[in-house]
């Protein structure tokens, strides 16, 4: 058994939406479980790994189906991505794009709700705060990495120096909130499903967090413009037009206002 698929970024950008309405497909299997973390599991021998465990999440006494699953560290996690294609140098990589402002704020909500960080955002993301960051092993920091995992392009340069183009999709997580129904269809299309037409909308929310705490102008002026070379390489890497990432007045408070709305991530449920 060899996986077929992997969503393999970005966190907080819409995984537990598309996971879910992939898990629902009759020509799919996802893993028993969302986020099996096997290609960032650094207690693993790298040098002869065991995909036992990883297989472990599947039945193999099921019909020949496409199996993937969803661990959207592994984008970001240094070896992860490197790991993956020593696994199944054929496998199609979904990456989920997410306002990376919007992506570090709901990450940060995150991990303060479940007690994991004490500042409050405006501190988080500030040089100061990143050294916990820099200091820890490898540069990455699973928990306080706000600012660092909205840097997309080397996230994406990386990905196309190991697998061919016609392996990745690059998809906006804004564009599964307000046009599900195109989006699924790329992602059908990309993986070489059946179509399936006829779904229900409805929210999901994995984690619920604190969103008693609103975005500053301050502090999202300061990530916008820390993140606007980002942007723009992303933007030429990908395809995907994100000039409304680069100009508040046009399109970066309406995705704020979705995710007020909305909570989280659309959720689609085969009928």
């Amino acid at each position: 058994m060899l996986l077929d698929f992997f969503i393999c970024g970005v966190q907080k950008g819409g995984t537990t939406a598309l996971d879910g309405f992939l898990r629902d497909h009759p020509a799919v299997e996802m893993a028993r479980v969302k986020e099996i973390h096997f290609f960032d599991d650094e207690s693993i021998p790298w040098d002869g790994p065991d995909y036992a465990k990883l297989h472990s999440f599947f039945d193999a006494s099921t019909p020949a189906r496409r199996r993937g699953e969803a661990t959207p560290i592994y984008s970001y996690w240094p070896n992860a991505m490197e790991r993956l294609r020593v696994y199944n140098e054929a496998a199609k990589l979904i990456l989920v794009l997410r306002h990376p402002v919007l992506r570090a704020l709901s990450h940060w909500r995150m991990e303060t709700t479940r007690g994991w960080e004490t500042l409050p955002f405006s501190e988080a993301i500030r040089p100061a705060a990143r050294e916990r960051v820099r200091l820890a092993p490898g540069g990455v920091h699973r928990v306080f990495s706000y600012v660092e995992r909205g840097f997309y392009a080397p996230q994406i340069e990386r990905l196309f120096g190991l697998f061919p183009n016609d392996q990745l999709l690059f998809l906006r997580t804004d564009a599964l909130w307000s046009d599900p129904a195109a989006t699924l269809q790329e992602v059908q299309s990309f993986l070489e499903i059946p179509l399936v037409r006829n779904a229900e909308q409805r929210r999901v929310v994995p984690f619920e967090s604190d969103k008693s705490v609103p975005l500053a102008p301050e502090v999202a002026d300061y990530l916008a413009a820390l993140y606007a070379d980002d942007i723009r390489r992303t933007q030429s890497l990908t395809g995907l037009n994100l000039q409304g990432w680069l100009d508040p007045a046009s399109g970066y408070d309406e995705p704020m206002r979705a995710v007020t709305k909305m909570s989280k991530d659309v959720y689609v449920r085969v009928n």
